[in-house]
């Protein structure tokens, strides 16, 4: 009588069939697991800026003024300038609140690395100060 023979090989094919299924299945549904739209907060309520605050106005051409105080006048400066007298302004208060008002015609970008530059200088309050109305949509 003939010995059977063990067989040492082992037949993958059939994991293969399945993890091709498992990454066909993934590669559909991740799409739809990830959404791409964003939800912006509406502004019809605006909370108001603190009375003390400082507020670094960034004009439709990229220009930066600041007003210390809200009544008074604002100052034209560069970014440098603009950095120091926030930096002066947080070692006299270090709870000292800065808003950015910025005009809907600006890059994000520029609003952005307004307010990187007041985070660097110490600012520990930031705000971004936006008009009471309407969302557009």
């Amino acid at each position: 009588m003939r010995q059977r023979r063990l067989m040492n090989q082992i037949n993958v094919v059939p994991y293969i069939d399945v993890m091709l299924v498992l990454l066909v299945i993934f590669m559909v549904t991740a799409p739809m697991i990830q959404s791409g739209s964003v939800n912006l907060p509406s502004v019809d309520k605006v909370p108001a800026p603190p009375t003390d605050a400082m507020i670094v106005q960034v004009k439709a051409d990229g220009e930066l003024a600041l007003r210390t105080t809200s009544n008074a006048a604002e100052k034209a400066l560069n970014r440098r300038d603009l950095i120091a007298e926030v930096q002066s302004a947080v070692a006299a208060n270090p709870g000292q609140p800065v808003v950015i008002a910025a005009d809907k015609s600006v890059k994000y970008e520029l609003v952005m690395n307004t307010l990187n530059d007041l985070r660097n200088a110490g600012v520990n309050k930031v705000g971004l100060q936006t008009q009471v109305g309407k969302p557009a949509r």
